[in-house]
């Protein structure tokens, strides 16, 4: 570590964004999760983890907001392979299923085919408690945990491990082009298009959840928006709106932040960008943040005198011929990891 130089060349091999850091170290630890069993539309999240580990070397570590605070350790584990395997496998039995019922149009599942929505179910409860049990040795070490999806369903584990650690007074900040408060959708319980609704209706649940650039949502996700005190939506196209008419993004930011808690979980969907910077994610949705309007909603949260006390970015998905996806993501996470360490 003593020859160590932050301003030298990198590579990924020496740690995440090729810092060399020890577990016991750092201050953030990212918890990869290469897991897409449950996405509905395009695929490559699982394969976001080694993307944004290999793209995240080519990062200068001096930033003009964040100075050098990556110098208070910024550690990712090693990619599970059991869990990726897993992943693989499950992947399958679930296209199986949701064949089924695109053909069948939603009729009682046959017998074999319950199995196998069973067998998925069963996978995916395992690896969100693999995340739960991650993240929870990463707070008793008094360190901020992170992970690194996957889709949207990765992190289910690591919200319920902060959550609980402070006993349900955190605040989740979900930025997403979905509301992903669908109930058990397509059968899976853990779908990445429901985590929020196993979130908010969990026994260890948070006390708000505050979503930003939603615009895609089902009528029933709407009605949920509507009845929940606890959910606060700022939808992409009233933001945009704002906007249009003049309104400062800072002042949407300032508003989006005061009714946060204290205690702010980050849960980032890579799709709450606009599609340029991010145009092979599973579900990619037009409109959206730019990565500035992401950064700047950051920084308010930090400045506001808030602290980040846990969260994950998903649904990265690398292309064939580029790695922009994977660039941006690095970039994004780095900002993540940066703000983190910043609000403490």
């Amino acid at each position: 570590m003593s020859s160590y130089d932050p301003s030298g060349p990198a590579s990924s091999d020496a740690g995440l964004f090729g810092i060399p850091t020890q577990l016991e170290t750092a201050k953030v630890v990212v918890i990869p999760v290469p897991w897409e069993v449950t996405t509905s539309y395009g695929s490559g999240a699982s394969l976001g983890p080694a993307a944004v580990r290999r793209a995240s070397s080519q990062i200068d570590l001096f930033d003009l907001e964040l100075k050098t605070s990556y110098e208070r350790g910024y550690h990712m584990l090693d990619i599970p392979e059991d869990l990726r395997k897993l992943n693989d496998q499950l992947k399958v039995e679930a296209l199986r299923v949701r064949a089924h019922l695109e053909e069948s149009g939603g009729e009682k599942l046959p017998a074999d085919i319950q199995k196998k929505l069973d067998e998925v179910n069963r996978g995916c409860a395992q690896m969100s408690d693999w995340v739960y049990q991650q993240a929870s040795q990463t707070l008793k070490r008094g360190q901020i945990p992170a992970v690194l999806g996957g889709d949207h369903s990765a992190p289910e584990g690591n919200i319920r491990a902060v959550s609980e650690n402070y006993k349900g007074k955190v605040g989740i900040l979900h930025v997403d082009a979905h509301a992903d408060l669908r109930v058990k959708y397509q059968g899976f319980e853990r779908s990445h298009a429901s985590i929020m609704n196993n979130v908010m209706n969990a026994s260890w649940r948070p006390e708000k959840l505050v979503q930003v650039a939603i615009r895609d949502l089902s009528q029933e996700e709407f009605a949920m928006i509507r009845e929940r005190t606890d959910i606060s939506t700022f939808f992409d196209l009233y933001l945009k709106r704002d906007g249009f008419e003049g309104k400062p993004w800072a002042e949407s930011c300032a508003k989006i932040v005061e009714i946060l808690p204290q205690l702010v979980y980050v849960s980032f969907d890579i799709d709450g960008l606009s599609p340029e910077y991010c145009p092979n994610t599973g579900t990619p949705v037009p409109g959206g943040l730019t990565f500035d309007q992401a950064n700047y909603l950051l920084s308010t949260l930090v400045r506001s005198g808030r602290k980040i006390v846990g969260f994950d970015l998903n649904e990265v998905a690398p292309g064939d011929s580029s790695e922009w996806d994977g660039n941006v993501g690095a970039r994004l996470l780095y900002k993540l990891c940066g703000w983190s360490v910043m609000s403490l």
